[in-house]
């Protein structure tokens, strides 16, 4: 397919920065593809000088995979498209020297993080999930607008701030002790480090010559600023965004940084895409109206080279039981009258909370969809759990493992003992497991404390060994019982049902493990070490399968919708106090929400209905509920609203019955 000038024109501009201010739709995706090849073919570039970073994996593997169809494997060797944290971890990883960690660093999730912020602030919060919430987020937040511990006190404006600031640095102490790294460490210490060292600074620009950066309305401000340090005076680069599919201010990002850059970069050359190749004229002229109540700094108006299309369809519902039934009554009917496929639906809401009746009505119609954003297995806290337990056991030099495991159940090595351990496998260049045999250990620690760690470690020695040398599967089921593992679940879980699933999960995790171990007419019996790889990589496996094309009604937020497109949409829920969602509201963030349903909007190719209720329950409360005021933002000579609508005359319903047989005869006739 040709280029459409502005297309073009941000494909062939290479003498400076660039903006592409580019809409939904617009075909950004192949502007950047086109740009690469570009600076490869045209402008003697070496693939290996340039870098394209976005925002998630899948976004990353299909760039990569749509990149190697255009040039060929041979000419795009040696080319960085990632994430960006998958860029600052390859960065920490070439100058962990020059950072003071010790190469096999580990990287703590979300949960990871919440426990050791849970034993640390055991005096003051005494684990209370909001305060540690607040903590997390704080400390989230101060590290994407890179302030340090130490700046943090400084900055703090009163007791409770400042008593998180110090708990920042308590966390940071931790966490170096422990050789390891949070999520937003991998942005803030390349960052940190460009700005303070010249000499690092330099050898990455040297080495990232072009770069390019997808949907960068949604950069934070550490990576607005690890950018900037990247392209340096050079300032060869091209970012890709859209200031109207900003939705993430939640996560710290900042749409501003698209005006910011023309302030820092004045020679900034601006091109807009405004020719939409995905929605009908009706949904586009909509999607316009909608975005024309927020302010601009960049106008644009999209266009649509397809047909006007269908009016834009209102359903009203009694209640949100209802509204499940009716989204699922219209689309069979309209599935059949188009010859459709399930896949071809859209199920869009506010909140993960609205999937839960229409799943229900789907399955009771039997009809296949899918959640996007569902918990993967090995996500699941028991499963993680286990699994650190058995990664110790194949592979004791695994840091992270053995952090995650040491106090699960609590067994007495807490905060103070690991950071000891830590800085003791630290200094003398070994894992945090070797440090417990060590013969410095009991002058290091209390005598109860090196006595704790030493029997730990003897323990899962003698287990491993039993593991490998016995009957593993033996070996693994009194792993559980001697942890206590059950009765730990049952302490933990808010309910006696929550811990039962959860036991089931750690059952069905060892069913797995001992198929694998036994072997069948299919698959050989393998060793432990073998399984624990199979299991670790079978969570990213399951991920990539989720990418698989099947025949089902896909349904997700509005959030995990963007970049995503379907011939028809249901958004349910366009009632005030959902969309916009009453929080936004409370807080004065408006325009965010006005900008989510854009995003929804956009998403439908041909048709687009909304749905909302008359009344719906929320807190076991019934309450009335008013239309969205995107609703009434939109343009009213587009929009069919259902109760609004004359009953069908005769004539209509005859006509309707002539085409609903005509489509069953068309069906039985194929």
């Amino acid at each position: 397919m040709k280029l459409n000038p502005a297309q073009e024109q941000a494909v062939t501009y290479v003498s400076g920065p660039c903006l592409v201010l580019a809409g939904a739709g617009s075909g950004k995706t192949r502007v950047i593809i086109n740009k690469i090849a570009y600076l490869i073919k045209k402008c003697d570039y070496q693939a290996r000088h340039i870098a394209a970073v976005t925002f998630t994996n899948k976004a990353a593997r299909e760039m990569r995979e749509r990149i190697a169809q255009s040039l060929g494997k041979g000419e795009a060797r040696g080319l960085r498209i990632s994430t960006f944290h998958t860029l600052g971890l390859d960065i920490i990883r070439r100058e962990h020297k020059i950072l003071g960690l010790k190469p096999g660093f580990s990287l703590f999730d979300d949960q990871d993080s919440l426990a050791l912020l849970k034993e640390l602030t055991e005096d003051e919060y005494d684990g209370d999930k909001d305060l540690l919430q607040q903590l997390i987020r704080r400390i989230s937040d101060w590290k994407n607008d890179l302030i340090t511990p130490d700046k943090a006190i400084g900055l703090a404006q009163d007791p409770a701030e400042r008593e998180q600031a110090e708990l920042y640095g308590r966390y940071r102490e931790h966490m170096i002790a422990y050789n390891a790294l949070d999520f937003d460490d991998l942005i803030m210490l390349p960052t940190l480090l460009f700005a303070t060292n010249q000499e690092v600074r330099e050898r990455w620009q040297n080495r990232i010559r072009y770069l390019l950066v997808d949907e960068y309305q949604d950069t934070n401000t550490s990576q607005y600023q690890l950018v900037k340090l990247l392209v340096g005076e050079r300032a060869r680069f091209t970012v890709v965004g859209d200031d109207d599919q900003s939705i993430y201010s939640w996560r710290g990002a900042k749409p501003q940084n698209l005006v910011l850059l023309g302030k820092d970069f004045p020679q900034l050359q601006l091109i807009k895409l405004e020719e939409n190749y995905r929605s009908s004229g009706r949904i586009l002229k909509a999607a316009n109206i909608l975005i024309a109540n927020n302010p601009h700094v960049y106008d644009k108006t999209l266009r649509s080279n397809l047909s006007y299309g269908e009016s834009i369809k209102v359903i009203s519902a009694n209640n949100d039981e209802h509204e499940a039934e009716r989204v699922v009554a219209t689309l069979i009917r309209h599935k059949f009258m188009n010859h459709a496929k399930y896949k071809d639906y859209a199920i869009l809401y506010r909140g993960n909370h609205q999937s839960r009746l229409f799943e229900k009505a789907l399955m009771t119609n039997r009809i296949p969809y899918k959640i996007s954003g569902g918990t993967s297995f090995f996500s699941r806290a028991e499963i993680k759990d286990i699994m650190a337990y058995l990664r110790v056991l194949v592979n004791p030099e695994d840091d992270n493992a053995f952090l995650r495991i040491c106090n699960v159940p609590k067994r007495g090595m807490g905060p103070a003992t690991l950071e000891k351990v830590g800085h003791l496998a630290n200094r003398k260049n070994i894992s945090m497991f070797a440090a417990c045999f060590d013969s410095e250990i009991e002058q290091r620690l209390p005598p109860q404390a090196a006595e704790t760690a030493m029997v730990f470690a003897r323990w899962l020695v003698e287990l491993g060994d039993r593991a490998e040398r016995g009957d593993t599967i033996a070996a693994l089921r009194d792993l559980v019982r001697e942890i206590n593992y059950e009765d730990f679940l049952y302490d933990t879980s808010p309910s006696p049902k929550a811990a039962e699933m959860r036991m089931k999960n750690v059952s069905e995790l060892y069913k797995w493990i001992t198929a694998m171990v036994e072997g069948d007419e299919l698959e050989d019996p393998m060793t432990l070490k073998e399984v624990v790889t199979r299991l670790t990589l079978r969570d990213m496996m399951e991920r990539n399968n989720e990418d698989e094309e099947l025949d089902q009604v896909q349904m997700m937020t509005l959030h995990a919708s963007k970049g995503l497109e379907f011939p028809y949409v249901f958004l349910v829920g366009a009632e005030e106090g959902l969309l916009p969602h009453q929080s936004s509201l409370d807080e004065g963030n408006v325009e965010e929400e006005r900008r989510l349903a854009y995003v929804g909007i956009t998403r439908a190719q041909q048709e687009l209905m909304f749905t909302l209720c008359k009344e719906r329950r929320q807190y076991g409360e019934l309450n009335r509920c008013e239309p969205s005021r995107f609703l009434l933002e939109l343009p009213q000579d587009d929009l069919e609203w259902e109760e609004r609508k004359a009953p069908p005359t005769a004539q209509e319903r005859n006509t309707k019955g002539k085409t609903n047989i005509a489509a069953l005869r068309a069906m039985l006739n194929k």
